[in-house]
Parts: structure tokens; sequence; C-alpha cells
């Protein structure tokens, strides 16, 4: 009974700050059985909807309030425009999901986790003098679980990006992820992750790949790589990711392994020194080349190779001097587009496009070979690193296909 008492109060102060159309008898509690959070639909005029709104809401208040759970504004969308259009055409809108904040005073306490692009279109209807009412779903006094349950739910309707799904559930597991990329130089200090794919950005799917690739590679002896399978992985999006769970799982000091973050921030050097190689360029490269390194075959590939020369400090040396060429962008991007095998289909466009299984290994076995001499991205090292990768797989097969055969014999 304490419980419903006190969401009886947070009702009537909701009622007192928003002076919803539905009076205080009107305004029914309702539970969703699937979470037990609880809710209420009303509707608000535009003037107290922005007045006590804010889009500026986190998805863990308590420990990590710095951090959002909403996808960004895209502004420059053909709909976002339609939408302030149809504001100021006195449209009203509905589904707008909030959750109402009630545990100390604050300016805005309606915080919005799903629909701050209506928000920002009924701000600018207000401004033109336009004060419709909109319907508005708020929760009330969420758990952690429940307000992610909440974001994905109202995301969802509008096709939430795979990576905003992957941020938002890393950040109810905790900070660690994100506190790690900062400390390596992968995010900025206060940075979070990118809520979906772009050239540069840096996602948890980017950051999860990175650390499941480096620990797959430390499983293959440098000595065994030539005879041993060397596919780099890459983890899913949008879904529960079983690698990443398995790597948590199995390396308990996950956060503090010292050789893990030498290679984070190693690679935080190469991706920097392939960005200033083109800076003032002109003629303007390709958009592309100066964040090759983002690429996710190459990254997988580059990491497995710090994970594979982990306990090899001369050839791990020469990997991490990659960064450090001169003449030329590090990844050397002109010889890598031209990069291809005889099997390669006329689509091809060279080294450092797609994310196939193909694409990673080749990659491995160019960034190995490269650390065997410390001659950098050459000609000559990617004609051969393709060549190993065919020549393995060839082979692989043939000791694939004598193990069928011996055990079909007995």
């Amino acid at each position: 009974m304490a419980a419903d008492k006190s969401l009886e109060e947070i009702k009537k102060d909701l009622v007192a700050t928003l002076a919803p159309m539905e009076d205080l008898d009107k305004l029914y509690i309702i539970t969703d059985e699937r979470t037990g959070a609880r809710y209420c639909d009303c509707h608000v005029r535009g003037s107290k909807f922005v007045e006590f709104a804010t889009p500026d809401a986190p998805l863990d208040p308590d420990e990590q309030g710095d951090y959002r759970a909403n996808r960004d504004v895209v502004s420059n969308a053909p709909a976002f425009a339609k939408m302030k259009s149809d504001a100021k055409a006195r449209r009203s809108f509905s589904g707008i999901v909030t959750e109402y904040s009630h545990e100390k005073p604050i300016d805005k306490p309606l915080m919005i986790i799903g629909g701050q692009h209506r928000y920002h279109a009924i701000k600018e209807a207000l401004e033109a003098g336009v004060d419709e009412w909109h319907g508005v779903k708020i929760y009330l006094d969420l758990a952690t679980e429940q307000r992610l349950d909440a974001q994905l739910i109202s995301n969802t309707v509008i096709a939430i990006s795979s990576d905003l799904f992957d941020r938002m559930h890393e950040t109810v597991s905790g900070p660690q992820l994100r506190d790690w990329c900062q400390s390596v130089g992968l995010l900025d200090p206060g940075e979070d992750f990118a809520d979906r794919k772009s050239r540069g950005a840096v996602t948890v799917q980017t950051a999860r790949t990175f650390i499941v690739s480096y620990f797959a590679g430390t499983k293959v002896p440098s000595a065994e790589f030539d005879s041993k399978e060397t596919l780099p992985p890459i983890t899913v999006t949008g879904q529960h990711d079983l690698l990443w769970d398995a790597v948590k799982a199995d390396q308990p000091h996950l956060w503090t392994d010292a050789e893990l973050k030498r290679a984070g921030q190693e690679y935080a050097r190469l991706a920097a020194a392939q960005r200033k190689a083109f800076e003032g360029k002109k003629p303007k490269p390709p958009v592309d080349y100066p964040e090759k390194a983002s690429n996710m075959a190459l990254l997988a590939a580059w990491t497995f190779v710090a994970g594979v020369l982990r306990n090899n400090a001369v050839r791990l040396q020469r990997h991490y001097a990659l960064a450090d060429a001169t003449g030329h962008d590090p990844l050397n991007v002109s010889a890598l587009v031209k990069g291809r095998h005889k099997s390669d289909s006329d689509q091809y466009r060279g080294l450092g496009y797609r994310t196939d299984a193909k694409e990673r290994g080749r990659f491995a076995e160019l960034f190995f070979l490269q650390a065997e001499d410390g001659s950098g991205i050459t000609k000559g090292n990617i004609n051969i690193g393709i060549m190993k990768y065919h020549a393995k797989q060839a082979q692989l097969e043939v000791e694939r296909e004598k193990a069928k055969i011996a055990r079909a014999n007995g």
C-alpha cells in the first residue's frame, strides 16, 4: 500500500506540474505486466510540454548520468523537416514516451525517452505561436532495467539502429567498456559510443570486436600462424553477442590487462597517424582514405595479429611501428585498393572495403607478414599476403578432407 500511496503522490505532483487534459480522477496508472513498469497516458499542452520536458535523459542517472540513451537528432532528415512543418500547421502529436522524475526538485522533470524529434518540432511550433495538445505516455518510478525496456520499445517504433541498441545494453551492463576506450584513446574523455555507423565513428561493435579479436589472436602461437586457421572474428550488432560474453567470462582481468591496453593505445595511434597523413592534402583524397583504420575487417585483423604476437616482443614492436611510417599514409590505401586475387570478381574494389571472412583473413596475413621485417604496407606485401591467405585456405581444405576420409575409414 505504501508503494501505491507513493504513486498517487507522484500523480498529484505530475498533474499540478503539467496540467494535463485529464484531471486527477481520470488519470489512470497502468501496469505493464511484462516488466512491472507503471505509467499513465495523458494529453499535455505544447507550452507545458516544452517548459517541463527535456530530451537530455540518461539511461542510468544514478551511476552514468553523463551518458544518454537517446539517439542523436537527425537535423537534416527530410522526415524531420516535414514533422516541424506539420507541427506549425497545428498537428497534434501522440505516442511521445517519457519518464516523470519526482525524486528531487528539477526544472525539467519530464525526461523524453522516445520522441526527441517531436519535442523539437513542438518547440519550434510554440515559438511560432502554436500551442496544441499532444499525447504523452509517462512512466513513473522506473528501475534501470525497466527504463532500458521502455527505451528499446519506444526507439523500435522509429527503427532503432543496431548500434544504438548495443550502446543502450552496454550502458546498462556498466561503464567498463566505455571507460576502457576512453583510457586508450579510442574515445575522447567524456565521449560516448556512436549511435550509428559513420566513417571514423567508434561504436560498441568496434570496441567489442577489437577486444574479442585480440584474445582470439592470443590463442594462436606465432610459430604456428602459417598452419592454423587465422580468421579474425567480428562481433554481431543489434542482438545479444555470445563471443563478447565468452571473452568477459574467460578474462577476469580484462579491464586491467596491460598488453590489451597497449594494443588499444597503439591502434589509436595508428588511426590518428592515418588521419594526419591526409590533413591539408590537395587534391582532396577520397573520403574513406583518412579513416581507413576504422574498416572493421582491417581493425579486427590488426588487433588479431597483435594478440598472436603478444609474446613475441620484437615482431610485436614492428607491428606497432606501422604508425611511424613516413612518406605516405601508414596503411598505404592507394596500394590496398589495388590488391586483388585472380579469383576476385570485377566488383571487388580492393582491400579495405569489405568486412567478410575473406577480407579479414587477407588482412591478417598482410599484417603478420609486415611484422616479419617491419617493411610497412607495400604492394609486394599486399600481393604476397593475399596469396598466402588463399594458399592457406587450400591447405586447410586438404587437411579437412583428409580428416573426413580418416573418420570414414574408422
